[in-house]
């Protein structure tokens, strides 16, 4: 597997084997693509009983969706899902990691904090884990470059179809 670069980018855009919805080639990078933090969140319940995490746990049942207008703050110790405003297609032989940006991380914001793999053939809006570990509430703007994503080629073809395939909110 490589990374792809600036132009093997743009000509992957041009092959129609990385679609960016919306598109903008000014978000285009040297090795990655910018990508904007959406207006929706999905914020954790404060629960005061266990929660199992097993392979049927369901995210769903202990956060609530919220969408905000102007920013959303994040208390220190807190983790939040977001998700981008740009819905990433890519081609059976293209795969990818999502990452944080160096900016944020210096104000101890961790962007993308796993699952940072994204599976060849996707289709969909991204969602961010995102968490405060600074000392100081952080506010959240839609529409910041939040995250890039790195494109990476494949040995051979394969098409996610799992549990978040067609994830549209966080």
């Amino acid at each position: 597997m490589g990374v792809l670069t600036r132009d093997e980018i743009f000509r992957a855009i041009e092959e129609k084997r990385i679609e960016i919805e919306p598109y903008n080639p000014d978000l285009v990078g040297p090795g990655s693509v910018d990508l904007h933090l959406g207006n929706q969140f999905r914020t954790f319940q404060k629960l005061h009983q266990i929660y199992h995490v097993t392979d049927e746990s369901d995210f769903q049942t202990i956060t609530k969706l919220e969408e905000v207008d102007d920013y959303f703050v994040l208390m220190p110790g807190e983790t939040v899902l977001g998700v981008t405003v740009e819905r990433i297609k890519l081609a059976p032989s293209l795969c990818g990691r999502l990452e944080g940006r160096s900016r944020f991380a210096r104000l101890g914001l961790m962007v993308h904090i796993t699952a940072g793999f994204m599976q060849p053939g996707i289709n969909n809006h991204q969602v961010l884990e995102i968490s405060n570990v600074s000392s100081i509430p952080l506010a959240l703007h839609p529409g910041t470059r939040m995250c890039q994503f790195v494109f990476e080629t494949c040995e051979g073809e394969a098409t996610y179809s799992g549990r978040f395939a067609d994830q549209a909110v966080p």
